[in-house]
């Protein structure tokens, strides 16, 4: 078996003991990281010494991750605004909500199509989406962002199960931002954006670089692991590789400039760091230098992929 689930101190935890993206043996541990928002706990990085696709090992199953989401400060959930980081996070959202809604109109050519929000948090890029005249479906695992959003701002939102209910090649787009990292069956939800999405449909997937400026520099401080939320530890050639084996290919790559600032702060704060969120700024803006000159330098990357012809 390529994986196998095992009952550690009562929680059934998933183990690999081959790759998952290549399936190959030689698996090694890179490192131990922390679980600063939640528990304290540690969790292993583990690294494919063939294909380099990187990933948190031992996590918990997908039934039973959810007490590790169960803060009030998980921004993606509860909308928090406290702070100086989660206020900064909110600010450049209202930036990118812009520059998403109008790639996702360049990169289809339309206007008015029918797409998909997998993972749409509390709805905002959703919600953006359908008052510029999109049919929108948007799905979302946690039960409280779903009522956020129907509550406060009158949103419809679904649970995963929805997905099978899609009709097959229906969606002219399907947006990922910052979920594919969480999602523990990628074969499943690959094969999903495939039959859900139409022949000439695009992906548009934007997930952590784990071989960014910042994460090179904080290494197993880095926010972006964020074990165990964060199953899944994605490079440009990693995630290459990940569509190629589900029928896409990947047409193009756009940085997200802001997301280094923000880990950067939280990057400090988890070093312990006195004046962190000054120093992650700073660091933030030399990743933001660096990115300029090479993309892979990027915090945070979207990958546009389309089906194989």
């Amino acid at each position: 078996m390529c994986s196998g689930e095992t009952r550690k101190k009562t929680m059934i935890i998933i183990n690999h003991d081959k790759c998952p993206l290549c399936k190959s043996c030689a698996i090694k541990k890179r490192f131990a990281c922390k679980d600063f928002f939640a528990t304290g706990e540690t969790f292993d990085i583990y690294e494919c010494c063939d294909c380099h696709f990187t990933f948190t090992q031992d996590f918990p199953d997908e039934n039973e991750i959810g007490r590790y989401y169960e803060s009030p400060t998980y921004i993606s959930h509860s909308d928090t605004n406290k702070g100086i980081t989660n206020k900064l996070y909110h600010l450049v959202r209202r930036i990118m909500l812009r520059r998403k809604t109008r790639l996702v109109e360049r990169l289809t050519q339309t206007k008015r199509g029918k797409i998909l929000d997998y993972g749409a948090g509390t709805g905002y890029f959703a919600r953006a989406m359908a008052n510029k005249g999109w049919n929108v479906t948007a799905i979302e695992k946690s039960d409280k962002a779903r009522e956020l959003a129907k509550e406060e701002f009158g949103f419809e939102m679904y649970p995963v199960e929805a997905m099978a209910g899609i009709q097959d090649k229906s969606l002219d787009a399907i947006t990922m931002w910052h979920v594919m990292e969480h999602i523990q069956d990628l074969d499943k939800m690959w094969g999903e954006l495939h039959r859900t999405l139409g022949d000439n449909g695009t992906a548009v997937i934007a997930v952590p670089n784990c071989i960014s400026y910042d994460a090179r520099r904080y290494k197993e401080h880095w926010a972006a692991y964020d074990a165990p939320r964060h199953l899944w530890h994605f490079a440009p050639d990693t995630i290459t590789q990940w569509g190629a084996k589900h029928g896409f290919q990947l047409e193009r790559q756009c940085t997200m400039p802001f997301d280094g600032f923000y880990i950067s702060m939280l990057s400090e704060k988890n070093k312990g760091s006195r004046l962190h969120t000054i120093k992650g700024f700073w660091n933030g803006f030399k990743g933001w230098l660096a990115q300029a000159k090479r993309r892979s330098a990027s915090s945070s990357i979207i990958y546009v992929f389309k089906k194989k012809r």
